[in-house]
């Protein structure tokens, strides 16, 4: 699926001297920047993920400003023709859609480039019917699985508590990508709770869990049009474009009568992978 991402027009030589290619979910964005300190910042922060043979997909330009506070405040997402704009106290970007090239004003620190990687990321899936989503999830015997919840409902517990031959994908940011016969779940290095980066691997998605803790460990099924609104609730979206809203909910619909969503209601002990796969 990643050739479609590669316009003629944006398609660059691989092994970019100036930059490092972070490729997640199969999409190589090249992050251009002359300052070598912080490209080795970039490739500690995205180790394990880092593609320098790729061609990327997409592409940001990074010019490094004064030393600016990290911000807890939520970016701000919008758009004007082709060009999205992307801003917070710590960072501004611009990026154009028909080329997909772009450019990043920040401090030398990976905290800016982390929200303009998923903020772009997540752009990219909407178009394809993907989404990134607020879950953990992990891979094992060939498939993979998606654990979502509000803070506190277990995706760190779930993911602590996965057995020995259990992939960690990621305990924070899950990335599901639409194929030709289904989903899969790709790894992140957007680590959560556990400060672990997931594993720079896929596997078809098989079923995705709605988590809740309680006394014992049971599965129950939920009906698709319930299951679409608790997805949506998850689901990382950060433009309010109504063209890109409407599509994302439309994935949320197709994924959940392609995949199985139950709600997990589980107690903190390893025995309840049993009954996840």
């Amino acid at each position: 699926m990643g050739a479609a991402l590669l316009p003629s027009a944006c398609v660059q030589s691989a092994r970019d001297p100036l930059g490092v290619t972070v490729e997640i979910g199969g999409i190589p964005i090249l992050l251009q920047s002359s300052d070598a300190n912080f490209r080795g910042i970039l490739e500690k922060r995205y180790a394990g993920f880092v593609n320098q043979a790729a061609v990327p997909a997409c592409q940001f330009k990074v010019y490094l400003e004064l030393p600016l506070q990290p911000s807890d405040e939520d970016a701000r997402v919008r758009r004007q023709g082709f060009v999205w704009h992307i801003d917070r106290g710590d960072f501004h970007a611009e990026w154009d859609t028909r080329t997909r090239r772009g450019w990043l004003r920040q401090s030398a620190n990976p905290y800016a480039i982390d929200t303009v990687l998923r903020i772009a990321h997540s752009l990219v899936l909407a178009e394809e019917g993907g989404f990134l989503i607020h879950a953990a999830s992990a891979a094992r015997r060939g498939c993979a699985f998606l654990f979502a919840g509000v803070s506190g409902a277990g995706k760190t517990t779930i993911s602590r508590l996965a057995p020995p031959d259990a992939t960690l994908l990621t305990d924070e940011v899950s990335y599901v990508r639409r194929t030709g016969a289904g989903y899969r779940a790709y790894g992140t290095p957007f680590a959560g709770e556990l400060a672990r980066v997931g594993a720079n691997v896929s596997a078809p998605l098989k079923t995705a869990f709605l988590l809740e803790q309680g006394c014992v460990n049971r599965v129950e099924k939920v009906e698709e049009l319930a299951a679409a609104r608790a997805l949506l609730r998850h689901i990382l979206f950060f433009a309010h474009d109504p063209g890109l809203v409407k599509r994302v909910f439309d994935s949320a619909l197709r994924f959940v009568s392609q995949v199985r969503v139950s709600r997990l209601i589980f107690k903190p002990e390893a025995s309840v992978w049993n009954l996840i796969g």
